[in-house]
């Protein structure tokens, strides 16, 4: 053991030295969360507000029908009344972003009212994400109409308005924080954290094996009294640490983005640091350790058969998608944790640790993908001792 941990010294100050691997190790993972999350708080934060600020503009028709309504538009702020030639004209000023929306009452709107009808109105606008609060105004403006003329036609028939609310329903969300946050960031998480073990990783396994091999200073080691079990478990414990240490930086990064950041809404605040508790920090490592091993022991390999750093790179970016993929499939709707799911790799980490965000981790499901991950890892190991105990590997 006094052996191994001399080369994981020696291996782990060589790490340390390469630029590329504190970048991914410790400035990325650390700054990644809270700039993501400071700069969409602050983006969503100024769309809202110019978005609830800006006057939209609209062209209403109202073919000989509700005089009234567009000074009841008038009369409300942020409403600009354009005038438009027809409805095909109004229509295309929309298509072009000259024109926010378009008003047309039904030429039997009024008809339909006096006989105790529902008159129509069809409202035209552009409806994307950018447009969703315009939307969300122009359809209050026209509740608050219908209000009006509802409100009058019950003074015509000498009624209560209150009759008309015959059942008032009132919703008691019984999720908890922890639910609610495993479905609004509880899949992103475990992508994210997917992603900082394996480029935590990728730069120190690339520099271990092909970079010495590169360097000549492989050969110096093999020649050292030590068995090459003994230098190869060194280099995985530094691969394996520098993986692991990457997604444990980024927790903090996590932490210090919603704890520092005061745009953050309190209720998302308060559902963030609710899972950043010890037990389920814990939990999560425990998943993330053997993924970690397991992408050691495959990008060890690699590195092992390639001739140059270069060369080595060019053999792991195709595993990027490999490990992107399965975690991006995590994150889709109606992808569940069952037995099948819980034995593919990275899929396995992603669901597990979003039920372990929503406590709602089944034990069983639990057991069985930490089983699949270590059969994993130790497969991975045993083709990096192969590949490293090959002569033709080491010395091409």
């Amino acid at each position: 053991m006094g052996i191994i941990a001399v080369i994981f010294r020696k291996e782990l100050k060589d790490s340390l030295r390469d630029r590329r691997t504190i970048l991914m190790l410790i400035v990325l993972p650390l700054l990644m969360f809270p700039v993501m999350i400071g700069l969409t708080s602050s983006l969503i934060s100024s769309h809202e507000a110019r978005a609830q600020e800006r006057t939209i503009s609209v062209a209403v028709f109202t073919q000989g029908n509700a005089d009234r309504f567009p000074g009841f538009m008038e009369g409300h702020a942020g409403f600009r009344l354009v005038q438009a030639e027809d409805q095909e004209s109004a229509a295309e000023l929309i298509r072009s972003d000259s024109l926010d929306a378009m008003i047309v009452f039904d030429p039997d709107f009024d008809m339909a009212l006096r006989g105790m009808g529902t008159g129509q109105v069809v409202l035209y606008i552009k409806d994307t994400e950018e447009t969703e609060i315009e939307q969300s105004r122009l359809f209050d403006l026209l509740g608050e109409y219908e209000d009006e003329l509802r409100a009058e036609r019950f003074e015509l028939l000498d009624l209560d308005v209150s009759i008309y609310n015959v059942v008032e329903i009132a919703t008691n969300n019984l999720a908890t924080p922890q639910e609610r946050i495993a479905d609004v960031a509880g899949g992103m998480l475990p992508y994210m954290f997917v992603i900082f073990c394996f480029m935590g990783a990728m730069y120190p396994a690339i520099d271990l094996a092909a970079g010495e091999k590169e360097r000549g200073t492989l050969e110096t080691l093999l020649t050292s009294p030590v068995s090459k079990l003994q230098i190869l478990v060194g280099k995985v414990c530094v691969v394996i640490l520098t993986g692991i240490s990457s997604a444990a930086i980024s927790l903090i990064g996590l932490y210090v983005g919603v704890r520092y950041i005061s745009s953050i809404p309190a209720e998302f605040l308060d559902m963030v640091l609710s899972i950043l508790k010890p037990g389920t920090i814990i939990l999560l490592m425990t998943l993330l350790f053997p993924l970690t091993v397991f992408f050691a022991g495959l990008m060890l390999s690699l590195s092992f058969t390639a001739r140059s750093y270069k060369e080595a790179q060019s053999k792991l970016g195709p595993m990027m998608p490999v490990v992107i993929i399965p975690a991006f499939i995590g994150l889709m709707p109606g992808i569940t944790f069952n037995g099948f799911t819980a034995i593919i790799p990275i899929l396995n980490v992603t669901l597990a640790t979003k039920q372990i965000i929503a406590g709602q981790a089944d034990p069983m499901l639990l057991m069985l993908v930490y089983g699949s991950l270590v059969v994993y890892a130790a497969a991975a190991l045993l083709v990096c001792a192969r590949v490293f105990s090959r002569e033709s590997a080491i010395f091409s």
